[in-house]
């Protein structure tokens, strides 16, 4: 049996083992030492894989995800989350599906202090949804505006996807972020144009929301959206700016998103003790998945299969924007059946190299990576952010109600994506010009 016919068959039985619901940690590494053993030896095997697993753990690049997530979690606990949707309700629920349409913007807004989509949909969602269901709004879209907005928090940094693009990749975190930055609101926007089509073609979706004075609307700013602003310039900005590097960026947003809630007194000790253990466990979560991703890439790399299918796609007789095309399509299939950050993990070191071969740009593939795994998050039958919704409801919503609603939202990730593919420069303007 050739490496590559050993290789294929490691993937397939991995992919079986999340089928029949094994952790993904546990089936990338036991694969990835069981494949590596057959190729190299079992004596090979059992010692890279310590190796591998400690360099991995030990790797003071990932250290930036434990800052930006600290960050992150002292916002989801301290109910700065309340304060955005309110000023977001004040702005831009006049419109008809206001609530819906506002509560995009929160989303956008909490996701640039906050990396984590579920995270996103469980502060804004429970937020939002009550408010939607007191005024009679069609549970499908209450649900589902929730569950997609969520995935804003992943593209909008700080990011933790791009985070581990960027380590992987030697890219740039900096960039990536502020490429994030355009892409996250090209799709918000998307977002709310499709709300907005969505309720003038059905009216009995949601109702007209009501207007607010600007009076009203300036005195919300300074209910949570100016600490985010300043939070966000600090972190975001001094990080673009050259004056720290991305972990010194990070602890400088997580002190002083401590600081803030410190000041408005919204952190009890209750709080304090969760977020560190939220941390402590998401932060657990990723290096665990990064040490096992390691050995798992190991087989891969030795089966050849990364270097077939560069060469297999090298090969097409197409222009480089079909062929990247057939990538994305990849990433959109891998997305329904795993999460953003095994899906990088797994596919990143065999993709990269045949991207960069094409001529495109590495942020640029990043934030459309990114872009993919935001689909994955609303989309069935993993949806991550659709399953936290469904927690957010109570169970009083049903799955199937939510992935029913998720549709046009799908739609408008789609155009995003083919957006950026025919004006690559729409994501790189801003890193080009900072940078």
């Amino acid at each position: 049996m050739t490496a590559a016919m050993v290789g294929t068959v490691g993937i397939v039985i991995f992919l079986a083992c999340l089928l029949i619901g094994l952790p993904i940690w546990a089936s990338m590494l036991g694969v990835g030492m069981i494949g590596f053993g057959v190729l190299a030896g079992f004596d090979s095997a059992f010692k890279m894989a310590p190796m591998d697993i400690f360099s991995s753990l030990a790797s003071y690049n990932f250290s930036v995800v434990a800052m930006f997530t600290l960050m992150g979690f002292f916002a989801y606990h301290s109910g700065i989350g309340s304060k955005l949707f309110d000023f977001a309700y004040k702005c831009l629920g006049f419109m008809p599906g206001g609530l819906a349409i506002a509560t995009e913007g929160a989303c956008a807004a909490f996701g640039a202090i906050c990396g984590s989509g579920p995270a996103t949909v469980a502060t804004i969602g429970s937020i939002a949804f009550p408010e939607m269901k007191k005024f009679k709004y069609d549970d499908t879209l209450a649900t589902a505006s929730v569950a997609a907005g969520g995935g804003l928090g992943l593209l909008i940094p700080p990011s933790v996807t791009a985070i581990v693009y960027g380590v992987m990749t030697e890219t740039s975190i900096g960039r990536l972020f502020v490429g994030g930055i355009t892409a996250g609101i090209l799709l918000m926007i998307l977002y709310m144009i499709a709300i907005y089509i969505m309720v003038k073609r059905k009216p009995e979706l949601a109702p007209q929301g009501e207007k607010f004075t600007l009076k009203e609307k300036l005195a919300s700013v300074n209910g949570g959206l100016l600490e985010t602003i300043i939070i966000f310039a600090i972190t975001i900005g001094g990080l673009a700016a050259g004056w720290f590097t991305p972990t010194e960026g990070g602890a400088i947003g997580a002190f002083a998103m401590f600081a803030v809630c410190l000041i408005r007194r919204k952190l009890p000790m209750k709080a304090l003790i969760a977020s560190l253990y939220d941390t402590a466990r998401t932060v657990g979560m990723c290096l665990l998945l990064v040490a096992c991703v390691t050995v798992f890439q190991r087989f891969v790399v030795i089966s050849n299969i990364p270097q077939a299918l560069a060469e297999a796609l090298m090969n097409i007789d197409a222009p480089p924007k079909v062929v990247f095309l057939l990538i994305v399509l990849i990433y959109l299939i891998g997305g329904c059946f795993l999460d953003g950050l095994p899906l990088i993990l797994i596919t990143v070191p065999i993709f990269f190299s045949v991207v960069m071969d094409l001529g495109f740009d590495p942020v640029w593939f990043g934030v459309i990576v990114t872009m993919v795994c935001v689909m994955g998050m609303i989309t069935p039958p993993v949806g991550i952010n659709v399953y936290v919704m469904r927690g957010v409801t109570k169970g009083e919503i049903s799955l199937e109600t939510i992935f029913k609603g998720v549709w046009p939202f799908v739609g408008c990730i789609l155009i995003a994506i083919v957006i950026s593919l025919m004006f690559p420069q729409l994501l790189l303007f801003l890193p080009q010009l900072i940078y």
